[in-house]
């Protein structure tokens, strides 16, 4: 289908989004130098030397493309991906989610690419990036130590983060604008926060769930100690009751516009994309539970509701700012020929990793012959979870799931579900005719 040349793509990683990305890159008919440190050196998550090893769970998350998860799959699924194929092969029962065996599935990815004519494997550690171009850079979370300082020439000393202190984003529509209003803190900058404001019985009730809430613990590799500028938010209620009101939840500057007076505590949300259909908990970094994070934090006036794109969480992860770095085709802007994949790029999850592996080595397959590499569009799953990851504020980048909140938003009102049911139609229709655009890439 496609001509063999004696173009060679070099990828660093064998994760889900490295394995991915060799893939796509071999089966156009393209050569593969792909470097796995896996058995040689493990990491503190891995157990084996097989590629796409799954570390944290077994679930690849929701089947429904009613669920934005479910919809970037279909979509990796119509662009031939290796790793939704292999997990359909190995996939084991688990409701409505897509759970597969952990080691069927990784020795399918590894067997498909150890077996593949084009695909060499170096199984060494990487300690300085490769001068070889087409390079695709999909170190993962774990990025060794001595690979991380190599990566500091291209991204900038401060563009290198070895934690996530993620607070959660809610969606615009699901806040209750009753409640919560516009205002900056002493009407200086505009009306850029969104402010929740609580009584002082509301605050008391919502500090002592917020004390009392259960956990995430983590596992070993992920444990890190807390720098103050990212402390969760449960752990600094445990200081004292007022600690939160002179910290994220002060009131001063603030007055609630039906009484003019200023609230015991306030919760300000900032918008997290320019569409403004996403908007970010200031200072609410937690390792609360997911369902402690619904349960609590919908005590807070105005967020009875909350629909949760993103939860909150601190743990350990090496990721690039890709705001200030990366294109919407995850090509560094200042190193053309340089790709990065999966969640080193800030995409949060396999299947998000796996996605941008999917899409890196299509691109560096471009790079490798002579064609100009692709930006997916923002209508689709794909596009709009690249567009955000590269378009973020970078001041304020944190990794990301991919949500219905990314998408670009409706001109149509109507019911969440209609809505949900026309985006996934025009995320799929848009990429059938991207398909058939560029048929000659995307065959």
């Amino acid at each position: 289908m496609f001509p063999i040349g004696d173009e060679v793509v070099t990828i660093v990683g064998a994760g889900l989004a490295g394995a991915e990305a060799a893939w796509q890159v071999a089966r156009r008919g393209v050569k593969v130098k792909l470097y796995e440190m896996r058995p040689v050196k493990l990491t503190p998550a891995h157990h084996s030397g097989a590629f796409a090893e799954l570390v944290c769970s077994n679930s690849l998350r929701a089947a429904s493309v009613q669920n934005a998860v479910g919809l970037l799959k279909e979509e990796m699924r119509f662009l031939n991906s290796l790793i939704m194929e292999c997990a359909l092969q190995s996939q084991i029962p688990a409701g409505g989610a897509l759970a597969v065996d952990r080691e069927e599935f990784a020795a399918l990815v590894t067997q498909r690419l150890e077996s593949h004519s084009l695909v060499e494997i170096v199984r060494a550690e990487v300690t300085q990036i490769p001068v070889e171009r087409p390079l695709v850079i999909a170190t993962g979370p774990l990025t060794s130590p001595a690979f991380s300082s190599s990566l500091e020439e291209i991204t900038g000393a401060g563009s290198l983060y070895f934690y996530d202190a993620a607070a959660p984003i809610v969606t615009f529509e699901s806040i209750n604008l009753e409640k919560a209003f516009f205002a900056s803190r002493y009407d200086r900058g505009g009306r850029d926060y969104l402010n929740c404001p609580f009584s002082e019985a509301e605050y008391s009730c919502f500090h002592e769930a917020l004390c009392s809430g259960a956990v995430y613990e983590g596992k070993e590799f992920e444990k890190e100690i807390f720098f103050e500028g990212c402390m969760p938010v449960e752990v600094l209620a445990t200081r004292g009751k007022d600690t939160l009101c002179f910290g994220p939840l002060k009131p001063v500057g603030l007055t609630v516009p039906d009484t003019g007076e200023q609230p015991h505590a306030v919760v300000q949300l900032r918008r997290d994309n320019r569409e403004g259909t996403l908007y970010n908990m200031v200072g609410f970094q937690t390792r609360l539970l997911r369902r402690e994070q619904q349960r609590i934090f919908r005590l807070i006036p105005g967020l009875e509701n909350a629909s949760f794109a993103r939860y909150g969480a601190v743990h350990r992860n090496t990721f690039i700012n890709s705001p200030l770095l990366l294109d919407a085709t995850l090509e560094v802007k200042e190193h053309p020929g340089i790709f990065f994949a999966g969640q080193i790029t800030g995409v949060e999850g396999y299947v998000e990793s796996a996605a941008a592996g999917l899409v890196a080595g299509i691109n560096a397959y471009c790079r490798a012959t002579g064609v100009i590499p692709l930006t997916f569009p923002k209508e689709t799953a794909t596009g709009s979870l690249l567009n955000y990851i590269t378009t973020a504020d970078p001041q304020y980048f944190q990794p990301m799931n991919v949500n219905f909140g990314l998408l670009p938003p409706l001109s149509e009102k109507g019911k969440k579900r209609e809505r949900k049911e026309r985006m996934v139609a025009r995320s799929l229709e848009n990429l059938s005719i991207f398909r058939k655009n560029y048929h000659g890439l995307l065959a």
